[in-house]
């Protein structure tokens, strides 16, 4: 039985129908199809789309799909799909690519790769010389996208071997192309240096040490390595773009110094054929050199500078432990870090790196955890505590039980954000993009132009000036400078970020910080410990407080309500020795009694007090001293009487009224958000210097408190990190989690902080306004060079000086920018945020 019934709807309109017979067929996975039903209305959805016509198979869980792509595309289909309800499994791959320079290669790449069937999204950092594509599996491989690549013109992708993981291949690959880079570099400056003689010899002091008959042919001798050998990549790139139909920066160098170069040539070979007889004759050779030369400076600089940038990430990856010494069959043995499994036991000598998420099970030390949260001091370390992949152990000895291993560790899920971050692109770098895309065919116009222009109408010899002022004018455009202007700085901003445990999650949450003008904090576990705290025990009369403390928690042992464990852990931190509490009886939400040491000891709050007949009325003013604070006051009594009153709150954490200082000094209104009564709220928020206070909020209703800031006009942040904060993160303009919450909480926020600090709250806004300040100064720099710059070498150079402007002279410029805008992100690096 056929499993693709026709609906009467199925059919598509005859010219869709027709439209759809001369498009593309794709074959799409469909998942959660279950019946005839899903199959007809999976159908009718995709043949209601402009001409499409497709065929829904329940048995093959697919669709083949005939689409014209000039009325439908590929996200069309998907969406339509989604929005039925069934899922398009997409997946996920980065790789590395050798060869890019310019914001045009970056265009050139992404169109080849989104032009193969099944790839949805193709996004590539020039920064990283990376690329990020989401595809569907079964419709395109990375086979495919590596000949997509390389068929968009002179780029490769390095193979990945065995086990090497995408960052292993992606440095090796800038070490690689560095290094051949260095070697094209010293050959042309060797050969480049000659000619750069002859002709500062000839300009400044009239005379060169290669004079006579032979000069030329001796200028071509010591061009042709610097043309052939040193400019071999510009030439490939000029041919790969006009196989394909395309430009960008390797066409606008090659043409230049070809330029430049075949009609040093041709002078060479027939001076009196070209109007230049003997000594007469002008030779272009240096420019040739000189181009060719000062480019591969400029690049040889900037790929060492965007090695600087990466650097933090590179840092991270260097914190991996490659080994680890695990309990395997009755002994301990050494494995590789990534084939530890959940549940083993990991033994953590001094010095080590720690090889897995995990807690320990045995030993103390400390821990330095600074790679992971900016936190400088050691943190010590005993049974029960939690470790983390990649921080370093101290003096002491450790055992702990492997919780969370290979790519599912902390450090893992760091580098990953981090990685995204970094390849996803600012809102803002779309403009470029559009830019990019015509900037390099405008630029071998208005070269043309200016060539004709000169050579009709320009000054003896006319043909030596025009191609001096056309090949300066091909030179001196520089889209490496606008393409590098926007992934550099992000780049170099995540990367700071990570170092200071701040982790940003991609260009467009920069942009929405500089906005803000309210910051939310949720205040459990964010503003506070998150868990109750003994802040004050007060005794009657001689009473000691240690005494107190140890009877109230020798009860409170039999309890399990969260303020009577609050009081044992203080206890115990305080070294205190605790007695075994006999025959205890307990007054749910109200208080227990029990005999310690052949003593009755009672404890609980004013209304239990009040049920056993105490009288409180002596400690009422106390009490309500204690309460403004946000503090709950327990009652401590004996046989007779109320012997005293211990404390408990939530506490601030340590750094929060100075993180609260800082956003005010920001500009920022600081709010709170608690289900908490009304009154523990404003006590916390007055200790704080908190300006407004959202109490008793019930957590479901979180979301909508932040929609009604919004509707006020007002641009929100929101700061939590429990699971009841997630929609409250997803509707804030940016949600901010702490990386002490839960794995939903940081998923849906914006920016991460890892560790429990609030510092680094305020550190994360002023990152993100400073990253996006420096993307906005490279872009201004990218443009002005370009304004400033191609008029000049058209002409304006001739205009001031009497003379054009030197093709040389325009590499040099050319080259400074992209070092200037990648230098200028550098400063990133070396931010002070406080």
């Amino acid at each position: 039985m056929s499993a693709t019934p026709q609906s009467p709807n199925s059919s598509p309109a005859p010219s869709d129908r027709s439209a759809s017979k001369t498009g593309t067929t794709l074959h799409l996975p469909i998942r959660g199809m279950h019946c005839a039903s899903c199959v007809g209305r999976v159908q009718d959805g995709l043949n209601a789309l402009p001409g499409v016509e497709a065929q829904v198979n329940l048995a093959t869980e697919s669709a083949a799909v005939r689409y014209d792509p000039a009325r439908s595309g590929q996200d069309d289909i998907i969406g339509a799909v989604r929005k039925l309800g069934y899922e398009v499994p997409v997946a996920t791959i980065s790789f590395p690519i050798q060869g890019m320079h310019c914001a045009s290669c970056v265009a050139k790449v992404e169109q080849g790769l989104t032009r193969r069937p099944g790839v949805v999204e193709a996004s590539v950092n020039i920064a990283t010389n990376e690329a990020r594509v989401r595809y569907i599996p079964g419709l395109v491989e990375r086979d495919d996208l590596v000949a997509a690549v390389e068929s968009a013109g002179n780029y490769t992708v390095p193979k990945v071997d065995g086990d090497e993981e995408t960052e292993d291949v992606l440095e090796k690959a800038r070490r690689e192309e560095v290094s051949a880079m260095k070697r094209r570099l010293i050959v042309g400056a060797v050969f480049t240096s000659v000619v750069a003689a002859d002709m500062f010899g000839r300009l400044f002091f009239g005379v060169s040490p290669l004079d006579g008959s032979l000069r030329p042919w001796l200028l071509l001798l010591f061009t042709l390595p610097v043309f052939i050998y040193s400019g071999r990549p510009f030439h490939a790139g000029l041919w790969a773009s006009l196989k394909n139909r395309s430009a960008d920066m390797n066409t606008l160098v090659s043409l230049g110094a070809s330029t430049a170069f075949f009609y040093s040539l041709a002078v060479t070979i027939a001076p009196k054929a070209l109007g230049h007889p003997g000594a007469s004759a002008h030779y272009t050779y240096d420019s040739a050199a000189m181009i060719i030369t000062l480019i591969l400076v400029g690049r040889y600089l900037e790929a060492r500078a965007k090695s600087q940038a990466g650097s933090a990430i590179q840092a991270l990856m260097s914190r991996r432990s490659r080994k680890a010494m695990a309990y395997r069959d009755g002994e301990w043995v050494e494995v590789d870090a990534k084939r530890l499994l959940v549940g083993d036991r990991v033994r953590l000598r001094p010095g080590e790196t720690v090889a897995a998420d995990g807690t320990v099970r045995s030993g103390e030390s400390s821990v330095d955890e600074s790679m992971l949260t900016g936190e400088s001091l050691p943190v010590a370390k005993r049974a029960g505590d939690e470790v983390t992949a990649g921080t370093v152990n101290g003096g002491g000895a450790l055992e702990y039980e492997a919780t969370r291993v290979g790519a599912d560790t902390t450090l893992a899920g760091i580098i990953r954000i981090v990685r995204d971050a970094q390849a996803q692109k600012a809102p803002i770098q779309r403009y470029v993009d559009k830019i990019a895309s015509v900037f390099v065919p405008i630029v071998i116009t208005i070269a043309v132009a200016a060539f004709a222009g000169w050579a009709l109408w320009g000054p003896e010899p006319r043909l030596t000036t025009a191609l001096t002022v056309a090949t300066a004018v091909l030179i001196i455009a520089c889209p490496c400078a606008l393409g590098l202007a926007t992934p550099t700085a992000l780049m170099v901003g995540t990367g700071r970020g990570a170092q200071m445990g701040v982790l940003l999650k991609g260009g467009e949450s920069l942009e929405r910080a500089k906005h803000l003008d309210t910051i939310v904090f949720d205040k459990t576990g964010t503003l506070t410990r998150g868990e109750p705290t003994v802040t004050d025990v007060i005794g009657a009369g001689d009473a000691n407080d240690d005494e107190l403390l140890a009877d109230a928690a020798a009860l409170e042992t039999a309890s399990e309500h969260p303020l009577g464990a609050a009081i044992v852990r203080a206890a115990k931190e305080q070294k205190l020795t605790l007695a075994d509490a006999t025959d205890v009886s307990t007054s749910p939400g109200r208080g227990l009694r029990g005999s310690v040491n052949g003593r009755t000891v009672l404890a609980g709050n004013r209304e239990y007090m009040d049920e056993q007949s105490f009288d409180v009325s002596g400690w009422t003013a106390k009490a309500d001293a204690l309460a403004d604070e946000g503090k709950t006051a327990i009652y401590l009594a004996d046989e007779t009487a109320v012997r005293g009153v211990i404390a408990v709150a939530d506490v601030p954490k340590e750094d929060a009224k100075q993180v609260v200082a800082r956003l005010h000094e920001a500009g920022l209104r600081v709010a709170m958000l608690t289900g908490d009564h009304e009154k523990t709220a404003r006590a916390i928020a007055r200790q704080l210097g908190i300006d407004e206070v959202m109490a008793q909020v019930m957590p479901g209703d979180k979301a909508a408190r932040v929609k009604q800031l919004q509707d006020e006009g007002r641009t929100v942040a929101m700061v939590g990190d429990g699971i009841n904060d997630t929609p409250a993160l997803a509707q804030a303009d940016l949600g901010i989690a702490l990386g002490s919450g839960t794995d939903a909480a940081m998923e849906t926020a914006d920016i991460t902080l890892v560790g429990e600090r609030l510092a680094p709250v305020a550190d994360a806004l002023n990152l993100s306004k400073r990253t996006l300040a420096t993307i906005r100064q490279n872009l201004f720099w990218a443009f002005a060079y370009n304004t400033v710059g191609i008029p000049l070498a058209a002409g304006g150079f001739y205009a001031l000086t009497g003379h054009p402007l030197p093709p040389a002279f325009a590499a040099g410029a050319m080259a400074a920018s992209s070092v200037c805008v990648v230098g200028n992100s550098l400063r990133l690096r070396r931010a002070k945020l406080d």
